[in-house]
């Protein structure tokens, strides 16, 4: 490794000192303790016919062509930049699943997620900037990374779930549903809204990640069971074999779905347990990058609601080898880059 430092101001500026006090070259050298030759080529760089040399139009000189040398950063492209951006902000894609779907699909565009996320932090996606150099808050492009957060039970509190009659535990899953060996085995829970108000009814799929999402009025379990019915019955057959819902009060008639959809099975685990739920959890977590916490979920369409499905059925995901839970779950590839 070469140990080299280029030339300071205050050496160029010693160097016009000593060389108009009649000093050789070699003599310059050994006071900077610098070879003979970068001191000449120093000189002759910026010393020509119609300029002498001058310390400052050399460190001038120099900044210019620094600037210039090394790789240029891939998002000093427009087109890339766009690109990262498209796939932050709209199909709302972490930097980790953005550069290993692009390995995966062999895309032009090939960069690193910590090249991503250093770009982000930098400001090269930023809305805009003042000529202080201030940034609003909204105007932030990491703003659009996911940092979220969920409440757990605090120590001490009244357990309120479950006060109903329950067929089967976890504990009794089979063993493909246990190590997430075949699709159809599903995690339930609903995400809330506005207090007192709509929800929204999720499913996801243990081993292929793919989620269903349900609006529905009111926590009431027989609209909550109405609602998991539509659900499944989108899914072929052979692709719905159980659910493993949460035990709040919402899942109370789950065995109205058990009635209406033969071979469905519900497995429920002890309360204040979503461990148990892990992949249900953290898909919830994702849904609220487009539904935070208070949002009015009642104002929200299905056509809305359809397309935050999509979004995340069509999202690369490391667990998945950055395939994407559509792809899993119906063994078809999409070109999604």
């Amino acid at each position: 490794m070469s140990h080299y430092k280029h030339l300071s101001i205050e050496e160029r500026e010693k160097l016009y000192l000593m060389h108009g006090q009649g000093k050789s070259f070699r003599e310059i050298a050994r006071a900077l303790h610098r070879s003979a030759s970068t001191v000449t080529r120093e000189y002759k760089r910026v010393r020509d016919k119609k300029h002498s040399y001058l310390p400052s139009r050399a460190q001038h000189r120099y900044e210019k062509r620094r600037k210039n040398c090394g790789r240029k950063r891939i998002l000093s492209n427009p087109v890339y930049r766009e690109q990262i951006r498209r796939y932050v902000e709209d199909l709302h894609w972490s930097p980790e699943q953005i550069s290993n779907r692009l390995k995966l699909e062999g895309n032009p565009l090939q960069i690193s997620w910590i090249s991503i996320y250093r770009g982000i932090w930098a400001g090269v996606l930023d809305a805009s900037q003042a000529r202080s150099g201030y940034r609003r808050k909204g105007d932030r492009f990491v703003s659009k990374l996911r940092r979220k957060g969920k409440r757990r039970k605090k120590a001490g509190e009244e357990n309120k779930q479950g006060k109903y009659t329950i067929l089967s535990t976890v504990e009794d899953r089979p063993e493909a549903c246990q190590t997430r060996a075949e699709c159809g085995h599903y995690e339930g829970d609903t995400v809330a809204g506005k207090k007192g108000g709509a929800f929204i009814v999720t499913l996801v799929d243990r081993k292929s990640r793919i989620c269903l999402l349900k609006k529905v009025a009111s926590s009431n379990s027989g609209l909550t069971a109405d609602a998991m019915k539509d659900m499944l019955r989108r899914m072929p057959k052979s692709l719905v074999k159980s659910v493993t819902p949460d035990r709040g009060h919402e899942f109370a008639a789950y065995r109205d779905v058990m009635d209406a959809i033969p071979g469905v099975t519900f497995y429920f685990p002890p309360p204040y347990a979503p461990w148990q739920r892990g992949t249900n959890e953290n898909t919830n977590g994702l849904l609220r990058e487009f539904i935070p916490k208070g949002s009015d979920i009642a104002a929200l369409s299905h056509e809305q609601i359809q397309l935050f499905e999509d979004a995340l059925n069509l999202r690369p995901r490391k667990c998945l080898g950055w395939l994407s839970p559509f792809e899993v779950h119906f063994q078809k590839v999409l070109h999604l880059t």
